[in-house]
């Protein structure tokens, strides 16, 4: 890889993934500005902004932007996080220099026209009814909404119903332009690309840009508890989980290492014994999510209101499990997971991309593979021990949906927990 970072007098930083090997780029921005930056009344308004951002800039109406990408056979979307948000575009080697003008009068100049944002808002409304609509999606925005209650973080990226049918254009936009400032932007590309064009384009397009971010952002403050809603569905679809470490924490990749042995694969226990050996679940899997400042570890679950008597015992068990020592087969076959799956995406165009311009955001430098590998491999049994300590004896949260009338109490969880 030929990774290459530079800065632009305002701040703005620039990076490129050169990859000679392959036809393609995927060029993006990146914005460390997202759901936790939001106030309660413009819940949701990163995300309502990056649906804005297609809707016309000063020369260009939606149909055009449309137009003009899909005319080469590009691609072009957006997503937004709790503390980032990213648009970019994948195209052919030779339609860069296009992808990065259409991204830089997208994010630069887009107009936000009263008319427009107020069709969007009705398309996020539906947007939220149909994740409603799917309980092994809104269960986890329950989850959050438990974890961190009353801040930002624990907020949904889409906001509610409420803060999208009474969000003012003007203070949303207003919130935009504290959050967005080059200082913390990236604008990157990775495959085949002329990374000093590429340099010298970034200059061009963005280099008359300047502005501070004003972004407020409060301390993550995890308090766990219990949410439930006895709702009519087929199956019963619950999240338990604890707190997590930060991005920036010794312990980032033992935990990732032991979420992975837990539930990150179908050899992994949860899958083994919930699943392949007692049949109490279609789906068990345990993730580790880190913010800058905090995170959660859990694990998710959707069972039928029969099998649910047994499946908590038998869950809780598994986790009471990880306080004794893996065995190597265990630590082995999850590092070979977790290296496999970095080396597998370093094929992708999109997936380098995303790597380079969120390092950047969260580390301020690139994190290389062979950094990765080394962490990872630096993992060891007792590493594994003392952060299943350390993560699961924590205060639980439970979210839960559908027939829950045979789901223990979450004080009855933690007491088995801590037996």
């Amino acid at each position: 890889m030929t990774i290459r970072i530079t800065t632009l007098p305002s701040g703005l930083r620039v990076a490129t993934d050169t990859m000679a090997q392959v036809e393609t780029a995927s060029v993006g921005v990146y914005v460390g500005a997202g759901t936790r930056h939001e106030s309660p009344a413009l819940n949701g308004a990163a995300h309502m902004l990056e649906h804005m951002a297609f809707k016309g800039t000063a020369t260009r109406d939606a149909k055009a932007i449309a137009e003009e990408i899909e005319a080469v056979g590009a691609f072009m979307n957006a997503h937004t996080g709790r503390e980032q948000t990213a648009y970019y575009v994948k195209c052919l080697k030779e339609d860069t220099g296009l992808a990065l003008d259409i991204l830089s009068d997208v994010y630069l100049r887009s107009v936000y026209d009263p008319a427009e944002f107020e069709r969007e808002r009705g398309v996020i409304l539906q947007e939220l009814g149909q994740v409603e609509d799917t309980p092994d999606d809104v269960i986890f925005d329950r989850f959050h909404e438990t974890a961190y209650p009353g801040q930002a973080l624990g907020r949904p990226v889409l906001g509610d119903a409420n803060t999208i049918r009474t969000m003012a254009r003007d203070a949303a936009i207003a919130w935009r332009k504290s959050a967005y400032a080059p200082s913390n932007t990236i604008v990157v590309a990775a495959g085949r690309l002329d990374a000093d064009k590429f340099d010298a384009d970034v200059a061009k397009l963005f280099g008359a840009w300047t502005g501070d971010a004003k972004l407020v952002e409060e301390p993550a403050r995890y308090a766990g508890g219990e949410f439930r809603d006895d709702g009519d569905l087929e199956q019963a679809h619950l999240v338990l989980g604890f707190p997590g470490v930060g991005l920036a924490d010794p312990d980032y990749w033992p935990v990732q290492v032991l979420a992975t042995i837990l539930g990150g694969g179908m050899s992994s226990r949860l899958f083994q014994e919930i699943r392949e050996r007692r049949g109490l679940a279609y789906s068990v899997s345990a993730h580790a999510a880190s913010y800058m400042d905090g995170g959660v570890f859990d694990i998710y679950t959707g069972t039928g209101e029969a099998e649910m008597a047994e499946l908590i015992p038998a869950l809780v068990s598994e986790l009471r499990g990880a306080f004794a020592v893996p065995s190597d087969a265990e630590i082995r076959r999850a590092k070979a997971q977790m290296k496999a799956g970095l080396l597998m995406s370093l094929e992708s165009t999109n997936a380098r991309m995303d790597a380079l311009g969120s390092n950047l955001l969260v580390y301020g430098r690139d994190v290389t593979p062979e950094e990765v590998s080394r962490k990872v491999e630096g993992v060891v049994a007792d590493d594994l021990v003392r952060v299943a300590r350390r993560i699961l004896t924590g205060k639980p949260t439970l979210a839960a949906m559908g027939p829950l009338g045979k789901l223990e109490s979450l004080a009855k969880i933690a007491e088995r927990l801590a037996a």
